[in-house]
């Protein structure tokens, strides 16, 4: 059975679109459908049942979910076990968003070549959503994102809470002023968003906005105006006066959570890991 089938299936459950799956996959929607068409004449069932607003599954694609989830997770772990460098006995992989490895995994990553040695690291940095999908595929072992959702199989904890903080390149503003002038938005997620249009119903809609705050924080320095950052990447500018913070602001807190499945590949290689990034969260919220 071609692998390639099998993850377009798990894409479409996930999505619940053949759209959207074609996007993820970086194919045509067209070859999707041929995917499924194939998968389901070698099935001898109907996986999916199209409707306007998507695909959903149906009983029988139901019951072929975990098999297929099985599988993908083996085939991931049987490629990266051929592929591991001589004198390493296994593999652990991390996924994160690309914020969070300065302030976790580049601590995190020395601590673990230490404690396991014989441990080849496989890492890489994307957004929460992909992470997720990859650590429910087993193409992950574990993964460090900004927020997290409900799926058989998937656990989640909180590992720490950033500070969010208002700041801006003039000096003195009030909150009223800093809010209502140019205000650069940061895609800091769905939940942040709803709470700072609580907290200020009459903000102006943002006139330059950005999916990374590094990103962001680059603009800001060259250009005035003010938004929310996590204080531990504003901290310097804030010390070198490139930078203001907006006094009585409100602070909002936002969490990072670190993810796994309930079935690890190697648990104690996982319990391993685990204990290095709460050791290493624990310090950076003391620091903050």
């Amino acid at each position: 059975m071609n692998i390639d089938h099998l993850k377009t299936y798990l894409e479409i459950a996930s999505t619940g679109s053949f759209l959207a799956a074609a996007e993820q996959l970086h194919v045509t929607q067209s070859t999707v459908s041929a995917r499924i068409k194939s998968l389901e004449a070698r099935l001898g069932e109907a996986l999916f049942s199209r409707h306007r607003s998507g695909a959903e599954l149906t009983a029988a694609g139901r019951q072929f979910l975990r098999f297929a989830e099985t599988a993908v997770r083996a085939w991931e772990q049987g490629r990266r076990e051929v592929a591991l460098p001589p004198g390493y006995r296994t593999f652990f992989s991390v996924g994160a968003q690309a914020s969070l490895w300065d302030r976790l995994l580049v601590r995190w990553v020395p601590w673990m070549r230490e404690q396991a040695p014989e441990v080849a690291l496989r890492l890489n940095s994307d957004f929460s959503e992909p992470v997720i999908r990859q650590v429910l595929d087993g193409t992950l072992d574990l993964g460090v994102t900004y927020y997290t959702r409900h799926a058989p199989g998937l656990v989640s904890d909180v590992l720490l809470q950033e500070r969010l903080v208002l700041i801006a390149t003039q000096r003195g503003l009030n909150v009223e002023e800093a809010v209502s002038g140019h205000v650069v938005s940061v895609d800091w997620g769905d939940e942040f968003a709803e709470t700072l249009s609580r907290q200020f119903p009459e903000m102006p809609s943002p006139s330059v906005s950005f999916d990374l705050g590094l990103v962001a924080l680059q603009y800001l320095l060259r250009h005035e105006g003010s938004g929310y950052f996590p204080l531990r990447i504003v901290r310097e500018h804030l010390h070198a006066k490139r930078l203001h913070r907006v006094r009585r602001a409100p602070v909002f807190r936002r969490p990072a959570y670190v993810i796994h499945t309930d079935t690890p590949r190697d648990s104690t290689l996982l319990t391993l890991a685990l204990q290095g990034l709460r050791s290493v969260a624990r310090r950076v919220n003391r620091a903050d």
